[in-house]
C-alpha cells in the first residue's frame, strides 16, 4: 500500500533532502518545511481510519533480498495505526513546538535532520511485517535518539546520557534478533502474519522460554521497565521538544508494541504472564515511589514516564491470560486489560506530552527546573499552570480527564486477577490491587508535587527570571494536548470505536470487540470508585507529609541505586579490558607474530587434531627428481642456518638465497613468469636487508636470549608442522574437481589464450576497483581534515 511505504520513506528522503539543499538556509526557521512532513503523513493515515475500523487491512511486499528470503514486507492494521497516529500527531505538535523553542543560531539542520530519521525508524518499526526488517528500524530507532539526546553535546550530560541510552536499548535489540532468529528457525519464515498463524507450533518447540526471555528483554530496554529504566532519567538532557517526543510518546512505546505484537504469539503462557505484568508492575510501584524523591522537573516527569509505561505493560501482561486455552476467547474479563492499555497508551502520550512541554515553557521563561527555586508562577503564567493542572491531574486519574477513565479501566483490571484459576496465581491475586493502589498513590502525590509546588506559593525571583507566559505558537501544541485531554473524556466512545477496538481486534482476530462495550465515567459506587477515594484521600495526606518520606528513602541509599550499578559493571568491564589490551598490546612486533602464529596451531592444529582430519596419501603425487630433493634440502640446510649464524650479514645473504632457491623451483615447474618476479623482489629486499643492516647496532650473538631463541624454535617448528599438515591434507583430500579445469577454455569464454593474463583481467580487476574505492575514501578523509581544520591547528601544523 503507497500510503504505508510513503509513511516509512518520506522522513527519510526528507531528512536527505535537508542534507543536501537546506544546509545554509537561513531565510526562516526550517521546522516549517518540516512540520509538512508529519502533518502529510498524518493525514494520510486518519484516511484509512474508517477502513481499518472495517477490519480491513492493508500489506505491501518489495522483493529486497529474495535469495535470502529478506523482503521490505510492510502491513498496516488496527494496531499499528494507534502508534502511527501517535508517531505523526506528536510529531507535528512537536515539530511546531520546537519552532518556538529552538532558535535559529543552533544546528537546526541537525536537529530535524536526527527527528526525522527518527520519526521514519519509529514508523518502520510499527509497519514491518518482516523481522528483520523490524529489527533495522529498531536499531536506527536507538541510533536516531543517541543523535538527538547528544544534541547539545557540549554538555557532558547529554553525551552520558545518549551513550547509556544507546548501550541499553542497542544490547536489548541484539538479543531481540537472536529471538527472531530461533523463531525464524522453527517456522521458516520471517513474516509477523505468518509467525503468528504458526504459534500452536511455537509453544510447543523447546526454545518457547529462551525466545520469549528474549523477546521481552529487547522490549522491557527500550520500554525503560525495571531494571533497565535507569537511561530515561538521563535522556533527559535533551532539549524539552526531543523528550517530549521520544520519552512520552514514541520511543519508549516501542517496547509496547513490540509486546503487543507478539501477544498473539506467546499470549495465555505462563512465563510470559508473569514477566510482563509483575516487571511491569514491580515498574511502576519503584519509578512512582523514585519520582517523589526528585528535584528536578524533568527527572520527575521521567520517572513518571517509567511509571506509567509499567501500567501499561502490567495490563498487556494481564490481558494476554485471554488466550489461554482454558479460558474462552469470548470473555470480556480479560480482554478488557488490553484495551485498557491501549486506552492509557492514548492517554498517556496526550497529558504527559502536555507536561513536558510546560515544563520546557518554564525552564524557558525562568531558567531553572529545579522544584526547590520554583513556586508562585499562577500569577504569572495562568494559561500554562492550566495546562500543567490538566495534565498533572489527568496522570492522578482524577475526573474530568481522560486520565481518570483508563486509570478506572486499570483498577478493574487489578480487581480481575482475583478471578484467575491458573498458574496458581491465586497466591499472589491480592497483590496486583494491593501494589496499583500503593503506586497510585505516589502517582497522586508526585502529580500535585508539579501543581503546587511550582505554580503556588510564594514567588522566588531568580537573578535571570523572566516569569510570563512565552509566545502563544510555543503555547499552541501544549494547548493542543490539553484539549485533547479534556474531549477524550467526554466522548470517549469515538475514540474507542474508531482506533481502540480495531487495535484490540488486531490482538485477538477471534475475539468480538463489539462486547467490551461502551467506555463509562459513571459506575457507581463500586470498588473501583472508593480505591480512587482512596487514592485522594491517602495522596494527599502523604503529599502533606512528604517531607517525613526522606526517613524512607534512607533505606534505599543512592549508592546501591541500579545507577551505580551500571557504573559499577562499566568499570570492571573498562579495567578487565584494559588489563587484556596491556598485555597483549606490547608494542613490539615479534610479541604480536607470536601470538598469531600461537592461534593458527591452536586454532588448525586443533581442528585437524580434534575433528580427526588429516588426510595423507602419495597416490596420485608425482616423481620428485634428484635435482628438486637436493634444491629442497638445500633450502632446509639454508633455513638451519640461519638460526644458528652469529652474523647479521651470514643471515641476510643466506635468507636471500632461499629466496632465489625458491625461484629454481618456478623454474623447475615451468613458471618464467613467477620466477622472474621472485628473483626480482628477492634481489631488491636483499639490497634492502643489507641497507638496514649498515644503520643497526651491534649484535652480539653470544648475549642474546637463548629463552627467546628456543621459543621462536619451537614456534617456528609448530607452524611448519600444521602448515605442512594441511597441505598435505588439501592435496590428499580433494573433494572438488580442480578449478584448473573451469580455465582451460579461456579463449572461449574470455578471448584471451593466456590463462593468467585472463585470470588477471576478470579478476583483478575487482580487486583493482575495491583498492581504488579505498583511496577515495582516504582522500575524502584528507580532504575533510583539511577544509575543517581550526586556525589554530594549522598554525601549528605550519609550525
Amino acid at each position: 500500500m503507497l500510503t504505508i511505504n510513503m509513511a516509512i520513506i518520506l522522513p527519510f528522503i526528507a531528512a536527505i533532502f535537508i542534507l543536501l539543499f537546506l544546509r545554509n538556509f537561513r531565510r526562516f526557521h526550517i521546522g516549517w518545511l518540516v512540520l509538512l512532513i508529519p502533518s502529510l503523513l498524518f493525514f494520510l493515515l486518519a484516511r484509512q481510519i474508517s477502513t481499518v475500523a472495517k477490519g480491513q487491512t492493508f500489506s505491501y511486499q518489495f522483493n529486497w533480498i529474495p535469495s535470502y528470503n529478506i523482503n521490505f514486507l510492510t502491513y498496516l492494521d488496527g494496531l499499528s495505526m494507534i502508534f502511527g497516529l501517535l508517531i505523526t500527531g506528536i510529531g507535528i505538535l512537536v515539530v511546531l513546538y520546537s519552532i518556538y523553542y529552538l532558535s535559529t543560531e543552533q544546528s537546526l539542520v541537525h536537529f530535524y535532520i536526527y527527528l526525522l530519521l527518527f520519526m521514519g525508524s519509529m514508523l518502520g518499526v510499527i509497519f514491518s511485517d518482516h523481522l528483520l526488517l523490524l529489527y533495522v528500524f529498531w536499531e536506527l530507532t536507538s541510533i536516531s535518539s543517541f543523535l538527538l539526546i547528544a544534541y547539545w553535546y557540549q554538555r557532558k550530560g547529554s553525551r552520558y546520557g545518549a551513550k547509556k541510552a544507546l548501550l541499553i536499548t542497542v544490547l536489548g535489540g541484539f538479543a531481540m534478533l537472536i529471538a527472531f532468529l530461533m523463531l525464524h528457525h522453527i517456522t521458516d519464515t520471517f513474516s509477523i502474519r505468518e509467525i503468528i498463524a504458526a504459534s500452536d507450533i511455537i509453544k510447543n518447540h523447546s526454545l518457547l522460554v529462551p525466545i520469549m526471555a528474549l523477546v521481552l528483554l529487547g522490549a522491557f530496554t527500550k520500554s525503560a521497565q525495571f531494571p533497565f529504566h535507569i537511561w530515561l532519567p538521563d535522556a533527559m538532557e535533551a532539549p524539552t521538544p526531543i523528550s517530549a517526543y521520544l520519552h512520552s510518546a514514541t520511543m519508549v512505546k516501542a517496547g509496547i508494541y513490540l509486546v503487543a505484537r507478539f501477544t498473539p504469539v506467546f499470549g495465555g503462557e505462563s512465563f510470559w504472564f508473569w514477566a510482563v505484568s509483575l516487571i511491569g508492575l514491580i515498574t511502576l510501584f519503584w519509578a512512582a515511589l523514585t519520582a517523589i524523591r526528585q528535584t528536578d522537573l524533568k527527572a520527575l516527569l521521567a520517572y513518571s514516564t517509567i511509571s506509567q509505561l509499567g501500567l501499561i505493560m502490567t495490563l498487556f501482561g494481564v490481558g494476554s491470560l485471554s488466550l489461554h486455552p482454558d479460558i474462552p476467547i469470548s470473555s470480556v474479563l480479560y480482554t478488557q486489560a488490553t484495551f485498557a492499555a491501549l486506552f492509557h497508551l492514548i492517554n498517556h502520550s496526550t497529558f504527559k506530552g502536555a507536561l513536558f512541554m510546560i515544563i520546557g515553557i518554564i525552564d524557558y521563561q525562568i531558567g531553572t527546573r529545579d522544584i526547590r527555586r520554583l513556586g508562585g508562577l499562577l500569577s504569572f503564567m495562568p494559561v500554562s499552570f492550566t495546562i500543567a493542572l490538566i495534565g498533572s491531574f489527568s496522570m492522578a486519574g482524577l475526573p474530568p480527564f481522560n486520565g481518570f477513565l483508563s486509570k478506572e479501566m486499570f483498577f478493574t483490571a487489578m480487581l480481575n486477577v482475583k478471578e484467575f484459576d491458573i498458574f496458581s496465581i491465586q497466591s499472589v491475586a491480592n497483590l496486583f490491587p494491593i501494589i496499583a493502589w500503593i503506586a497510585s498513590i505516589f502517582t497522586f502525590v508526585y502529580s500535585m508535587m508539579i501543581v503546587f509546588q511550582t505554580f503556588f506559593g510564594p514567588y522566588r525571583e531568580q537573578p535571570t527570571t523572566n516569569a510570563k507566559e512565552p509566545p502563544f505558537g510555543m503555547l499552541l501544541a501544549p494547548i493542543t494536548l490539553g484539549l485533547f485531554v479534556v474531549l477524550i473524556f467526554f466522548f470517549p466512545n469515538t475514540l474507542s470505536k474508531w482506533i481502540l477496538k480495531p487495535a484490540v481486534q488486531s490482538i485477538y482476530p477471534e475475539f468480538d470487540v463489539q462486547t467490551i462495550g461502551n467506555i463509562m465515567w459513571w459506575h457507581g459506587f463500586n470498588q473501583e470508585l472508593m480505591m480512587t477515594i482512596g487514592v485522594i484521600l491517602f495522596g494527599i495526606i502523604v503529599y502533606l507529609l512528604r517531607s517525613y518520606l526522606k526517613k524512607v528513602f534512607i533505606l534505599f541509599p543512592r549508592s546501591f541505586s541500579f545507577d551505580n550499578f551500571y557504573h559499577l559493571i562499566l568499570d570492571t568491564v573498562d579495567k578487565t579490558s584494559k588489563k587484556i589490551t596491556d598485555f597483549y598490546m606490547t608494542g613490539y612486533l615479534k610479541n604480536y607474530l607470536t601470538y598469531i602464529f600461537i592461534f593458527f596451531i591452536i586454532l588448525l592444529g586443533g581442528a585437524l587434531y580434534f575433528l580427526d582430519a588429516f588426510n595423507f596419501t602419495t597416490e596420485n603425487d608425482k616423481i620428485i627428481h634428484p635435482f628438486e630433493w637436493i634444491l629442497a634440502g638445500t633450502i632446509v640446510v639454508a633455513g638451519i642456518t640461519i638460526l644458528l649464524s652469529k652474523s647479521r650479514l651470514t643471515a641476510i645473504l643466506v635468507n636471500g638465497f632461499i629466496g632465489f632457491a625458491i625461484a629454481m623451483f618456478f623454474v623447475l615447474f615451468r613458471a618464467p613468469d613467477l620466477a622472474l618476479t621472485q628473483l626480482v623482489i628477492e634481489t631488491v629486499t636483499t639490497a634492502l636487508f643489507l641497507l638496514c643492516f649498515y644503520f643497526l647496532p651491534k649484535w652480539d650473538a653470544n648475549n642474546s636470549e637463548q629463552r627467546v631463541k628456543r621459543t621462536n624454535l619451537l614456534i617456528a617448528i609448530s607452524v611448519g608442522t600444521v602448515f605442512t599438515l594441511i597441505a598435505l591434507t588439501v592435496n590428499s583430500g580433494k573433494l572438488f574437481q580442480s578449478i584448473s579445469v573451469f580455465f582451460e577454455n579461456s579463449d572461449e569464454l574470455t578471448g584471451g589464450k593466456n590463462i593468467v593474463n585472463t585470470i588477471l583481467g576478470d579478476f583483478r580487476a575487482f580487486d583493482t576497483m575495491l583498492e581504488a574505492i579505498v583511496l577515495f575514501i582516504a582522500g575524502i578523509g584528507v580532504y575533510t581534515l583539511i577544509k575543517y581544520r581550526s586556525n589554530k591547528g594549522a598554525k601549528k601544523i605550519e609550525d
